[in-house]
């Protein structure tokens, strides 16, 4: 039986075995020690050298064979199976759903169980609170009438000032940044207050009624 078969990263070189092990619910991980390759290693690698300097290119690829024979074999497999007996030590494999835990994080004591499968109250608590509070505030927030005051029929468009850009309000005379006149403010239309009648901005007293505008 191969455990650690699903969350393991092997990081064996010609030179010695070693390989990471990662809890499956968080990631967190233990690396085993690292184990030298003393059994054979020496003779594959002359052979492999063999293979490349010989003579001939074709033999490329029987040299990467004795490459992969110095990295695998018995001497792998056996430094596998220590490294997972050692791994095994830093993690707990959850009897419901399978997977190695880490006991620190990931593993609820009281339930013997993995927080997948028997989730810690108080955390699942508080967790459910904050989801229940952002769809609250998510509801809360499409209830409000945030463009009441919006003019959707662009009768009160912003523009901008002719000599800095800045933008301007409907009404503005002048350019808040720059002082200039705001051409759109001044050629709005103007009527008496008393008759109705249309009056130039410059008039002051209306040409119907002579009410002083």
């Amino acid at each position: 039986m191969i455990q650690f078969v699903a969350n393991h990263d092997d990081l064996s070189t010609d030179k010695g075995f070693q390989f990471k092990f990662y809890c499956d619910k968080c990631r967190n991980g233990h690396m085993s020690r690292f184990l030298p390759n003393k059994v054979g290693i020496a003779g594959e690698l002359l052979r492999a050298a063999g293979s490349l300097f010989g003579g001939h290119f074709s033999d490329a690829g029987n040299a990467a064979y004795h490459v992969q024979r110095a990295i695998g074999g018995k001497a792998h497999d056996d430094a596998l199976d220590t490294a997972v007996q050692e791994g095994k030590t830093y993690f707990k494999q959850c009897t419901r759903c399978g997977h190695w835990v880490c006991p620190d994080v990931c593993w609820n004591h009281s339930a013997g169980l993995c927080e997948d499968c028997a989730p810690d109250e108080h955390e699942e608590l508080t967790a459910q609170q904050r989801q229940a509070a952002r769809e609250q505030i998510h509801t809360k927030t499409r209830e409000q009438d945030y463009t009441k005051d919006l003019d959707f029929l662009g009768r009160a468009s912003l523009t901008q000032c002719p000599k800095c850009s800045a933008k301007l309000a409907p009404g503005q005379k002048f350019c808040p940044e720059c002082g200039t006149t705001n051409a759109a403010a001044a050629t709005k239309a103007k009527f008496c207050g008393d008759c109705g009648a249309a009056v130039k901005a410059e008039q002051r007293f209306c040409a119907e009624c002579g009410a002083k505008q």
